[in-house]
């Protein structure tokens, strides 16, 4: 305890540092506030739901209780995880309609982004179309209640290479659809995650920050992903793009795995934060 009050932690100014809940999920028994804790601990101050609404009935917290113990520790909640089938033009409607639900429970916490996941993969040609097209009408919406929605790429899902998201960005507006690349998952794609950040860098609506190899790949990636700083990804040079830009907004460490706990992990990954990153641009 004294070590980490000893520790700088990341200072927030232009970037903003978040990171997402599913990590808990490898650690069953966990409490809601036992991720705030380890957030005010490291110096991330931001919050990615994922599995929402479910997320609510796993910890057994109302949306008022979690807005109170977020406050208390001064902490945000920053956007979701959101997916759906938008390759299926008969799930258009209900997708939006849970878009609408999600932006407003976002809006409590005044988030203002929405992360857009992509269907799994193998699907008909025609499919990765009828979901661009879709996700033009989703920024649109997103846009009537003063959010963004954009792209995340992954592993295993329709916009998983660097051609792909390339043909995403492509087939979507940039006045209406945005872009929010997880770094591991681009490189692991086949990408380099600077060169996409530098392509896109004017769709940036948040970053995931996640570092990765590539030896032993397999479809089961997560050990393939690591605490930043000890992968392969050149983080230096994503931070220089951010800073060319003058990015202010929220980058999110969204780990996958934790080899020693959530709060040893997020300590190294705030130190990395601080001692790399940071001399670059806060």
């Amino acid at each position: 305890m004294l070590a980490r009050a000893a520790q700088q932690l990341p200072a927030n100014q232009n970037v903003k540092w978040a990171l997402g809940s599913n990590l808990w999920n490898s650690f069953p028994g966990s409490h809601f506030t036992d991720i705030l804790d380890v957030m005010h601990d490291t110096g991330f101050i931001g919050l990615r739901l994922t599995q929402y609404p479910q997320i609510l009935t796993k910890y057994e917290i109302t949306p008022e209780q979690m807005e109170r113990e977020l406050s208390k520790r001064g902490l945000h909640v920053i956007t979701i995880s959101f997916n759906g089938a938008a390759d299926d033009p008969a799930q258009h409607a209900e997708i939006l309609s849970n878009a609408r639900n999600a932006m407003t429970f976002l809006k409590r916490f005044g988030a203002d982004r929405l992360v857009v996941f992509s269907p799994s993969r193998g699907k008909p040609a025609d499919a990765f179309v009828t979901m661009c097209r879709f996700y033009n009408q989703l920024g649109e919406v997103a846009g009537e209640m003063g959010f963004k929605a954009g792209l995340h790429n992954h592993l295993g899902q329709m916009v998983q290479t660097p051609e792909e998201i390339d043909r995403c960005m492509a087939l979507t507006d940039p006045k209406l659809f945005y872009f929010s690349p997880d770094t591991a998952h681009v490189y692991l794609g086949g990408g380099d995650p600077a060169v996409i950040l530098e392509k896109y860098k004017h769709r940036l609506m948040m970053a995931d920050y996640k570092d990765a190899k590539r030896a032993g790949l397999t479809a089961k990636y997560i050990p393939n992903t690591y605490d930043l700083g000890d992968g392969e990804i050149d983080f230096p040079a994503c931070h220089r793009v951010l800073r060319s830009i003058r990015f202010k907004g929220w980058l999110c460490v969204d780990l996958d795995i934790a080899r020693s706990g959530p709060l040893v992990s997020y300590d190294r990954c705030g130190a990395y934060v601080v001692k790399t990153l940071e001399t670059i641009y806060a």
